[in-house]
């Protein structure tokens, strides 16, 4: 058994960054980072993009490369899923057998696909990981039909990926449009336009009733033809281990803002986890994404080395549909109020504030970076607390810096 020290369950860009943060913080101990997948930490987002569409035959983009875990004296232990933690011995117990102890323990377990549960599920294909979307690439051949089930950000993304390949696509969304959970309606509008533009169908309000060899049978009876089916309906935070392990749960992991567990010597970072969000009076809060995964990592470390930091980043988040971008900073669900501010080309942003007037979200989208500077901006404001003018907000030429020097 190793010397006791930092260990880090997961591969994703979580636990890639929290293994970088302990050095950068100075802790010159062991650091072993745990993987249940037989390569490198890679990253995510590209899984449902390039990975599917590039010509080249697509490589994993590595978060941590070999020479990178070399330099940082990291111990790297992948194809081995963690089955246990004791917490009284502070061991974590693996597939392969193995026994690491901890002296801190960072669990950055990400999120899992949401599986069908309909006659015929097993037809589906979903994406987590980069063999899924080497399974998804050689799936998408020019001419075939494919079924994208769920119209929320993943889906959406392979829909896109799938047109460009060649495929018939149909994408079908059980609510009454896509991206409902999302987006506001407006935003939902623009995309749903331009997928139908690139000779996508979206078929909303319809539930599925069964998929045959063939087809997707929906509720209302019709058929759709469907030689590939992929399953988009969301995903759920990975906490297996975390109950049976007894920690504290509340949807995922259950934090403080200091990214600690209801463990004082175990800390949750993630999609896995929920935490208080300062920012939004305290809200508890599970963010599936890219960049708070990573600000979420840097507080944990900090904290597991004797800080007291809390994780007060605004969230921010993009997907490319097509060729457009979305952003998404804050929190839009708790606005009360929409301002609309007018971009150039079509581009808009809707800034979200609350009945006291604080700005708490903005959402926007637009071709290439069309709107990437002001939602940086934007961003900034929430976090300060912001409670601007909304006629400045609606000018689209009105500089928001200006605001922020206010």
């Amino acid at each position: 058994m190793s010397k006791a020290g930092m260990v880090i369950v997961g591969g994703g860009k979580a636990g890639a960054r929290a293994a970088i943060a302990f050095r950068e913080n100075g802790w010159e101990g062991p650091v072993t980072l745990i993987s249940d997948e037989a390569l490198l930490p890679y990253d995510r987002p590209p899984l449902s993009k390039a990975a599917i569409t590039d010509d080249a035959e697509p490589e994993a983009v590595l978060l941590l490369d070999k020479d990178m875990i070399f330099s940082l004296k990291l111990t790297y232990i992948a194809n081995a899923a963690a089955t246990s933690v004791d917490r009284e011995k502070q061991i974590v117990e693996l597939s392969d057998g193995q026994h690491v102890p901890y002296q801190k323990l960072l669990l950055a377990l990400g999120a899992e696909p949401r599986r069908l549960s309909l006659a015929g599920a097993e037809r589906a294909l979903m994406l987590r990981n980069h063999g899924d979307a080497l399974k998804i690439r050689l799936a998408f051949v020019p001419g075939k039909t494919v079924a994208i089930i769920g119209g929320g950000f993943i889906g959406l993304e392979l829909a896109a990926s799938a047109a460009k390949r060649g495929c018939k696509v149909t994408v079908i969304e059980a609510q009454p449009r896509i991206l409902m959970r999302g987006v506001p309606e407006s935003i939902a509008i623009q995309v749903h336009d331009r997928h139908a533009s690139f000779g996508t169908a979206l078929v909303t309000s319809t539930a599925i009733d069964s998929i045959t060899a063939n087809e997707v049978v929906l509720s209302n009876g019709r058929r759709i033809l469907a030689e590939i089916i992929v399953a988009g309906i969301g995903a759920s935070p990975r906490i297996a281990l975390a109950q049976q392990a007894g920690l504290l749960i509340d949807n995922g992991i259950a934090c403080s803002a200091g990214m600690q567990t209801s463990d004082p010597d175990i800390y949750a970072a993630g999609d896995c986890c929920s935490f208080p969000h300062s920012v939004f009076g305290n809200a508890r809060v599970r963010l599936e994404a890219w960049r708070s995964a990573s600000d979420q990592a840097v507080v944990a470390v900090e904290n597991m080395l004797g800080g007291s930091a809390t994780c007060m980043a605004v969230p921010w988040f993009w997907s490319d549909q097509h060729d457009l971008t979305l952003q998404i900073a804050g929190l839009p669900h708790l606005g009360t109020a929409t301002v609309n501010r007018p971009g150039k080309d079509g581009a808009f942003i809707l800034c979200h504030l609350n009945a006291d007037g604080r700005l708490v979200g903005a959402s926007g989208i637009g071709q290439g970076n069309a709107i990437a500077r002001d939602v940086r901006l934007l961003e900034m404001l929430i976090g300060k607390g912001a409670k601007p003018d909304h006629a400045l907000l609606a000018d689209g030429n009105a500089q928001l810096k200006a605001l922020l020097k206010a």
